[in-house]
């Protein structure tokens, strides 16, 4: 009887630690498919930023090189040199004299809500980095490898 309640004791401690690695490697896997998600919205709505900045630097009726020039910079620019080319971006944008450019009003407003929306996606990638990051330094995950499935997500660093 003894020996049996040995057993017992030690197969449910197998199953609540297989369940509880097996919750945190499908928790792992979420928040890595959560921060991927949110990475391309991000950029979905950089791309938007960028194309409205561009369709309001041709609008207008004074000139505005710099601006057409960062917003097309911004389009075109591969992976990596992407941060650089949005910060330069955001910087023209915040230069950007409204009055003086004499734009259509729906040009500026659709300028002005992509980049809240730009302000409001970096945010929710932001915070999906930092959530996949914590728990891959999680001590289980680890020792047991659980994420090396998974390529590191990387905060996108820009200023918006």
């Amino acid at each position: 009887m003894h020996d049996v309640a040995w057993v017992v004791g030690v197969v449910v401690t197998v199953v609540l630690v297989g369940t509880y690695v097996t919750w945190l490697a499908a928790r792992l896997d979420r928040l890595h498919l959560r921060a991927a998600a949110a990475r391309r919205a991000l950029e979905s709505q950089l791309v938007r930023r960028a194309a409205a900045a561009a369709v309001l630097a041709e609008q207008s009726d004074s000139p505005q090189d710099d601006l057409y020039l960062a917003a097309r910079g911004a389009l075109d620019t591969p992976g990596g040199d992407r941060e650089a080319a949005e910060n330069d971006l955001s910087r023209r944008l915040r230069e950007l004299d409204v009055a003086a450019a004499k734009a259509e009003p729906a040009l500026v407003e659709a300028v002005e809500a992509a980049g809240r929306r730009v302000v409001l996606a970096r945010q929710v990638h932001s915070d999906s980095v930092r959530d996949a990051l914590a728990l891959r330094e999680h001590q289980l995950v680890r020792w047991l490898g659980l994420a090396r499935r998974h390529t590191r997500p990387a905060y996108f660093d820009i200023d918006v």
